[in-house]
């Protein structure tokens, strides 16, 4: 194991990737659950609870373990958040119009932007972006990847509240702008029993690193679980459950379900477009931004080598996943609380995949796990993440910029790719200006070029909200 994985090599141990492998699973195990309730939007599309689950178990398991064997990367796969809720809304908002777009063509869009991506991969496209992306971006990547992991950490944890007092009716499954004054962002109540779970879980685990205790991450995620216990907040009733059987169900799954004759549909190319752009930008992000916190890209040329092949695993498990029946798989950045724990090579990877498949046998234990454990879990690793803004510097308007954009847009669109698409744009904006006036020589690879002209036509062909 030591010689397959080259652990001595990487400066890591067997039991520090498995330790990493467990963290890194509990702190995505929430997919299981939350990926059935969006996709399905909660009984309102019919795909089944219980098929999406299965669809979702395999997916990560499978591919995160091919991930973890046949590249030595520490970064797991799962369906991914925002895509998902991408692919609901667009089957809900179908329904009100005369051209419906079912769940089966959302597949099958899902599934050819997994032949895109592994073509774009064989090219080389994708591996060039390694060398296109100036490295302030890179390290402005991994920040804002930790600034969306915290965001995600402090929402479902109920920590970070939105109080929306409109003046007008909400519509239901719409993106809806509201005045300044109507949506304040603030903290939730303390008396609200999610809210003090995720306090105790930010002091677990933030006493266990002060004190440099290995596992820290995974023994605060299970000491959290142990305290919502102590305070009546686990349910048990899932234990029991008839829609988590002990027993995995495979009749139940949705495989190769595609819809070949809607492919005409209009709505399907907007929809194989926008998992397309989103995939590309933040499969890059979540590679690269994980791979700088392992010390992969310690040497540039390996680490890139590295990365393009995770890239090429990584387009596999969308076209996978589809098949199986879920939206978008992809690298999850919550791999970097594996990686926070010490795993560094693809043993952190296949122990997360093995969780995910056993969890196909274990999904009523999985589901006593707290969402605040895991929460706390995401908001440090946002502060481990945050430590890579040292290598922006800030003194150069050109480079600061950009960067800034890149990790304050991520949270705040709640999209990776958002940041790193106003990062590209304006660097290359910014960059040609400074080059034109002559105060400074800045690299404008041609690539970054083309990038820029793909993201203006993007957000003005398909629109900015999804």
């Amino acid at each position: 194991m030591n010689r397959f994985f080259k652990l001595k090599e990487n400066g890591t141990t067997v039991r520090t990737e498995i330790m990493a492998g467990l963290t890194t699973f509990m702190a995505m195990a929430y997919i299981l659950s939350v990926n059935p309730g969006t996709l399905t939007a909660f009984g309102r599309i019919d795909m089944g609870w219980y098929s999406v689950f299965l669809a979702t178990a395999l997916a990560a398991g499978i591919f995160t373990i091919a991930m973890g064997l046949f590249i030595n990367f520490p970064v797991a796969l799962a369906p991914g958040m925002g895509l998902n809720a991408y692919f609901a809304s667009v089957v809900l908002s179908s329904a009100t119009t005369d051209h419906e777009f079912t769940w089966q063509m959302g597949l099958t869009a899902v599934f050819i932007s997994g032949i895109i991506f592994i073509l774009l991969t064989i090219t080389q496209i994708r591996q060039i972006l390694l060398t296109a992306i100036p490295d302030s971006l890179k390290h402005a990547i991994t920040v804002g990847i930790g600034m969306f992991i915290t965001i995600i950490g402090l929402k479902n944890s109920g920590l970070m509240t939105i109080g929306v007092e409109a003046g007008k009716d909400i519509a239901a499954n719409k993106f809806t702008d509201v005045l300044s004054f109507e949506t304040v962002i603030h903290m939730g109540s303390l008396e609200n029993t999610n809210v003090q779970l995720v306090i105790i879980g930010l002091l677990l685990i933030s006493i266990l690193m002060v004190l440099k205790v290995r596992g820290a991450i995974l023994f605060g995620i299970l000491g959290t679980t142990v305290a919502a216990i102590l305070m009546g907040a686990v349910d048990f009733s899932t234990l029991s459950n008839p829609q988590t059987p002990w027993v995995p169900d495979f009749s139940q799954l949705n495989f190769w379900e595609f819809d070949w004759q809607g492919i005409m549909h209009t709505g399907i190319v907007s929809a194989i477009a926008t998992f397309t752009f989103v995939e590309l930008f933040d499969t890059f992000g979540t590679l690269v931004g994980t791979a700088e916190r392992a010390g992969i890209m310690k040497d540039p040329e390996e680490g890139k080598k590295r990365v393009g092949k995770a890239m090429f695993v990584d387009a596999v498990a969308v076209a996978g996943g589809a098949m199986l029946g879920t939206s978008t798989t992809t690298a999850y950045v919550e791999s970097a609380a594996g990686v926070a724990e010490g795993g560094r090579t693809g043993l952190t990877a296949v122990t997360t995949g093995v969780c995910f498949l056993l969890a196909l046998f274990l999904a009523p234990v999985v589901a006593l796990i707290p969402g605040p454990a895991t929460a706390a879990a995401l908001i440090i690793v946002g502060v481990l993440m945050a430590q890579s803004i040292r290598e922006i510097d800030f003194q150069d308007m050109v480079l600061a910029i950009p960067a800034f954009l890149t990790f304050v847009i991520m949270p705040f669109t709640y999209n990776i790719a958002n940041g790193i698409s106003f990062g590209i744009v304006t660097y290359v904006i910014l960059a040609c200006v400074a080059n034109l006036a002559g105060k400074k020589k800045y690299d404008i690879h041609w690539m970054m070029w083309v990038l820029a002209v793909l993201i203006v036509l993007r957000y003005l062909l398909i629109g900015s909200q999804g």
